[in-house]
């Protein structure tokens, strides 16, 4: 993807790949797709639980490692050291997505999904995995620092490893005690959280790392981004899709009969993206970042990783939990919001 290079050429949306433009349509396609299987093959839950990994189904595995690997694979681990050298925008991002970040998330929870406990779980999970894909298309439209992008990228993937499970435990059940809040209804363990994340980001981060490492070794750098990434990319999307597919074959019908459902999990993450892009873009600013670095600062906070969000529902509550349903239905309410973020960076460039 070219970079931009003046505010009155910029046209997010026609920079955009056709795959991405449409994602929205893609997953509602998938959705509607998943509800029809449902419809015709009642039985299809007993088949995906024939045979299981850790409580999961194995296509259903096979889906969410398809989502994690072609992600993780691009990710520039090499330049991981230079962050030493931006020692304020590393803090920054830390501060922004592992603090701020999960603590806003789990306030609009509770806020607006007090009475929904496996909704306000799946809300809560969302917050706890911070990006790792789609935000560096956002940053890339809206002119910010690839560089900066990547390597945030990069420390957050690693980072997400060690801190997602101790993070979850914290806000699923520690914080809601504290405060007095009943959070009891909610089963889950650490234990079961941490094996989610060690198999369905532990697994392809790693199969990442070497795939680019010896991608790279053998062929060199410029084979590796414009050949081989562009070539696996799309399966990213193919693993969503299938697992939505799944997903909505087993639950569908619950939309179909409450569609103000998907309003209620919506309402809390619209204004979660554009308060947290907003809180980091003044962030960044008030530091005294360039532009292009605070753009990218807004842009990595703001984003969640909800192939991981799913990932971990699935492996934690179930493929049918209102935990997975969440994690789903948040790429059809991020993508807008994002496209619009873009043109409001685009708009504040010109007075930066």
């Amino acid at each position: 993807m070219k970079p931009i290079n003046s505010i009155e050429d910029a046209k997010p949306l026609s920079k955009l790949s056709l795959t991405d433009r449409f994602l929205p349509v893609w997953i509602i396609s998938a959705m509607a797709l998943g509800l029809l299987l449902g419809k015709v093959f009642p039985k299809l839950n007993d088949a995906l639980t024939a045979v299981q990994i850790e409580g999961t189904s194995l296509p259903i595995a096979l889906g969410l490692f398809l989502m994690m690997y072609p992600v993780l694979a691009k990710v520039r681990y090499e330049e991981m050291g230079q962050l030493r050298a931006d020692k304020k925008l590393l803090a920054s991002s830390l501060i922004l997505n592992w603090i701020i970040g999960p603590a806003l998330m789990f306030g609009l929870a509770w806020v607006f999904l007090a009475d929904e406990p496996e909704f306000r779980t799946g809300l809560i999970v969302i917050g706890l995995a911070r990006c790792i894909a789609m935000v560096l298309i956002w940053n890339d439209l809206a002119c910010g620092s690839r560089e900066a992008a990547a390597l945030l990228v990069a420390i957050n993937s690693i980072f997400q490893v060690g801190a997602y499970a101790l993070l979850g435990t914290f806000y699923l059940r520690i914080l809601p005690d504290w405060l007095g809040w009943d959070a009891f209804d909610v089963a889950f363990s650490t234990g079961e959280i941490t094996k989610a994340v060690l198999i369905f980001l532990g697994i392809p981060l790693v199969a990442g790392y070497l795939t680019r490492k010896f991608g790279v070794k053998r062929k060199g750098l410029a084979w590796y981004e414009e050949k081989f990434i562009p070539r696996i990319g799309p399966y990213a999307l193919y693993g969503l899709l299938f697992t939505i597919v799944l997903m909505f074959s087993l639950q569908g019908q619950a939309i179909v009969d409450s569609p103000s459902v998907v309003v209620q999990i919506a309402v809390p993450l619209l204004i979660y993206f554009f308060v947290m892009w907003g809180i980091s873009y003044a962030f960044g600013k008030q530091l005294g970042l360039k532009y292009d670095k605070a753009t990218t600062l807004a842009f990595t906070a703001a984003g969640n990783n909800f192939e991981l969000a799913i990932a971990v529902s699935i492996g934690v509550w179930g493929l049918a939990s209102g935990q997975a349903l969440v994690g789903v239905i948040g790429p059809l309410i991020e993508v807008p919001a994002l496209v619009g973020l873009v043109y409001v960076s685009l708009w504040l460039r010109k007075r930066y």
